[in-house]
């Protein structure tokens, strides 16, 4: 198995992608193969608008020479427009944490839908060291930092965009604990045959909520009251 290290970078320009990478890597250019997975398209506003270029930086071994730039494949799997925003998110994502000072991963990908005619959400996934700044108390600096993203994304775009930023896996872990929640207080539903109140939620945790019951047959849930005291019902049927 091929065990050679490799790096994908984003960026308006396959150059920059490139540079970007070996910058990274503290690496020259004949120490590496680069294979271009997107070419990307015309930049927007401050540079991170329109369809990023995206390339993979291959480390050589020993005594290999260095291969002409491969151009990308047909693109699979995501569609055109799916892909851009992905694309934008990230880079967003990556260049204001670089303005923060904060060295860090980032990387998107697609959420799962509560709804059958809602459109997933992109969520963008910042990991490495110590990223407890990030977060902040009740994920506040998270909370403040992913309604960045979207503002500018947004622009980018002209259109609002359904984007979730999680840092270090918090939301992730946060989520699998509201799971749990839901089915806890679904079996409560059901054995009891009374109405469960959920604790007042933010329309992100609601929907988790919605989501990992939604193809229980034996409960119906419900967000009921007015912001910032919404809450969720969970009904026997």
């Amino acid at each position: 198995m091929d065990q050679r290290a490799t790096l994908e970078m984003i960026a308006p320009t396959v150059d920059e992608a490139v540079e970007k990478a070996l910058e990274q890597l503290g690496l020259d250019r004949d120490r590496v193969n680069i294979d271009v997975l997107d070419e990307g398209g015309s930049g927007g506003l401050f540079g991170i608008g329109g369809r990023q270029a995206r390339v993979r930086v291959t480390i050589l071994g020993a005594g290999e020479s260095p291969q002409p730039a491969s151009r990308p494949a047909a693109p699979v799997d995501l569609d055109a427009d799916t892909e851009n925003t992905m694309a934008i998110a990230t880079a967003t994502l990556r260049e204001l944490l670089e303005n923060m000072g904060v060295r860090a991963e980032v990387s998107a990908r697609l959420g799962e839908s509560d709804e059958r005619d809602e459109e997933p959400p992109i969520i963008v996934d910042v990991t490495g060291g110590d990223l407890s700044i990030l977060i902040g108390r009740h994920a506040e600096t998270l909370d403040a930092l992913q309604t960045i993203t979207r503002l500018i994304v947004g622009k980018e775009l002209g259109e609002g965009v359904h984007l979730i930023v999680d840092v270090s896996g918090y939301r992730q872990r946060r989520e699998d604990n509201l799971r749990q929640l839901a089915r806890r207080m679904a079996d409560q539903a059901i054995n009891t045959g009374r109405q469960q109140t959920l604790e007042p939620m933010n329309p992100a945790e609601r929907r988790i909520i919605h989501i990992e019951l939604r193809d229980n047959p034996q409960v119906t849930t419900e967000s009921v009251g007015q912001e910032p005291h919404r809450k969720i019902t969970i009904n026997p049927s």
